[in-house]
């Protein structure tokens, strides 16, 4: 609050007090306007410093609609090897999805080894695999692309008159035809058509699984005449995509928040005692007990993950200890914190009845601070599952390391999103369990809201 000084009267003192409002005012100004320049400079280095021009110039759209078309579609590969002219067709180009011979998609018609293959990508767009390592691509609108490959003399390219478009990447090692219904790619050892598709096929079975292409329905109904188990099995040991593996994977990383969390407050709480300053009289002891408290929560949790792993070699175990470590020193000091604001009331009415030290502990300490030990102890948990997915990445457990290997990859996006969904769907299910446990067990509140 500003105030004016009126001691002085008459026109002096009403000069003063016009002098003192222009200063304020003054002040006011230079802080209306320099503070807004301030940041816009500080903005201003920012965007130099950290090269967002040139972050701007090295972005490719192209491979950001890719990578987004990847995560929720799938696409499948018809490849042909120049040298068997052997054709195989794949899902995603692995060979646990690989077609079974005599057995392709309705837009592929393989002939004879060495023969003739068409592809139908759509919308008239068709690739033909010739004899003779020829490939001819017709695009309508546009007109035939005719190539030839050998490993001697490379990839001949014939394409029709006029200017090269865009879309086309053509030299004497590769020929690159990228469309809205497909791509193809001819060097000198192959040729391969890609086209893509909305979903996650093989997701519930792979091609060699009996129960592949069927709907509900018919599942529901082979289910029902006793092929539960085997329409279970075939799900669950899928492949492709692996739900068992998944599965373990993610009961591993809520192992590792779990034990990480609720052995980090089994430490915490009785050192806790030692920090506070109604329960420790020797400032000595205090002070070494919150720097340890400092010194071990102020390393990052993924410090000690890589430390510890170094030490311990790589596992969950290890992830569980690094998180230990780490909420060790967060829980001591929160601990202490509430230890100091109990009341000696209670503790003091305790004591009037005879109970020895550790009595007084137990029925007059820890029912004061027990809501905030498990409002922050759930809240914990929950964040240290987030933070359990990268810390697997790097200790080799849990949903972090399938999610590392994955994007590692760069081809199973599709993959990164599902496991992406299960993270969020699990950090969203301890949300809600963590909330109706503090309901329960704090408030008495059965209800949720």
């Amino acid at each position: 609050m500003t105030t004016f000084s009126t001691d002085l009267g008459g026109t002096q003192g009403t000069a003063a007090l016009k002098a003192q409002a222009d200063r304020l005012f003054q002040r006011k100004r230079l802080l209306n306007f320099g503070l807004p320049a301030v940041v816009l400079a500080y903005l201003t280095y920012v965007f130099f410093a950290f090269d967002v021009p040139g972050l701007y110039g090295r972005a490719s759209l192209e491979h950001a609609r890719t990578l987004v078309a990847d995560s929720y579609s799938y696409k499948t590969h018809v490849t042909r090897d120049a040298r068997s002219a052997e054709v195989t067709v794949a899902i995603e180009g692995e060979r646990k999805g690989t077609y079974p011979a005599g057995m392709s998609p309705d837009w592929v018609a393989r002939g004879e080894p060495g023969g003739t293959t068409v592809i139908e990508l759509g919308h008239g767009n068709e690739v033909r695999f010739l004899p003779g390592n020829r490939v001819e691509y017709d695009v309508p609108g546009y007109g035939l692309i005719q190539v030839v490959s050998s490993r001697a003399g490379g990839v001949e390219v014939t394409l029709p008159a006029g200017p090269v478009p865009s879309w086309i990447s053509a030299s004497k090692s590769r020929l690159a035809v990228t469309t809205d219904a497909g791509r193809l790619n001819v060097t000198r050892t192959k040729a391969e058509v890609f086209r893509y598709f909305t979903g996650w096929e093989l997701f519930w079975f792979t091609l060699d699984s009996p129960y592949y292409g069927m709907g509900p329905l018919t599942l529901l109904r082979h289910a029902f005449n006793g092929e539960a188990g085997a329409i279970w099995d075939g799900f669950w040991h899928n492949n492709m995509w692996h739900h068992g593996e998944v599965a373990w994977a993610l009961f591993e990383t809520l192992l590792m928040a779990f034990l990480g969390t609720f052995g980090a407050a089994v430490v915490a709480l009785p050192l806790a005692f030692l920090a506070a300053r109604n329960f420790t009289p020797l400032r000595v002891v205090r002070f070494a007990m919150r720097r340890l408290f400092d010194f071990v929560r102020g390393v990052d949790g993924l410090i000690w993950t890589i430390v510890l792993a170094r030490a311990f070699g790589p596992g969950p175990l290890t992830g569980a200890l690094a998180i230990l470590v780490t909420d060790s020193g967060t829980f001591g000091k929160i601990f202490s914190e509430a230890l100091e604001n109990v009341d000696d009331k209670q503790i003091e009415g305790v004591s009037s009845t005879g109970a020895k030290p550790v009595q007084r502990y137990r029925f007059g300490v820890i029912p004061q601070i027990t809501p905030v030990l498990l409002s922050q102890l759930l809240y914990f948990f929950e964040s240290n599952t987030r933070s359990a997915t990268i810390i697997g990445a790097i200790t080799g457990g849990g949903i972090g390391l399938l999610l590392t290997q994955a994007i590692i990859t760069q081809k199973d996006w599709e993959e990164v999103s599902y496991y992406i969904v299960l993270i969020v769907i699990m950090v969203m299910a301890l949300d809600w369990f963590s909330g109706w446990v503090r309901r329960k067990l704090i408030t008495g509140d059965e209800g949720g809201h």
